[in-house]
């Protein structure tokens, strides 16, 4: 079992993810709703997985990965992105992110995508 904090500006997404986390076996460990809170929050909780969107208010999540990385390389980042953001994704990889998933949410694809990452 992980403890996931969840990262995206839009409320709703977050309610999203957090209904696939709690229907498997990771439970969710906080909530950011930007790349500057995920950082702070990171640093309290110590999550096992982070889901982080990458376009958001305040500080974007390629800048948060970087930062989160640098703090703690052994981070374990997973990017949301919606379609036609694949420069960001490769950005967001290049700066420590382990893998992506694309918005809206398959539940299987981002269950199997968190065990992955965690294992």
């Amino acid at each position: 079992m992980a403890r996931i904090l969840i990262v995206d500006d839009a409320k709703f997404m977050r309610m999203l993810l957090t209904d696939i986390i709690n229907k498997s076996d990771h439970e969710v460990a906080g909530e950011a709703e930007n790349g500057r809170d995920a950082v702070q929050l990171y640093s309290q909780i110590k999550p096992d997985l982070v889901t982080m969107d990458i376009t958001m208010p305040d500080m974007g999540g390629v800048e948060a990965v970087r930062e989160i990385k640098q703090e703690f390389p052994d981070c374990k980042i997973i990017m949301c992105s919606a379609m036609g953001q694949q420069k960001m994704v490769v950005k967001a990889i290049e700066a420590g992110a382990k893998d992506f998933i694309v918005k809206p949410f398959d539940e299987t694809r981002v269950i199997d995508t968190i065990n992955r990452v965690i294992n």
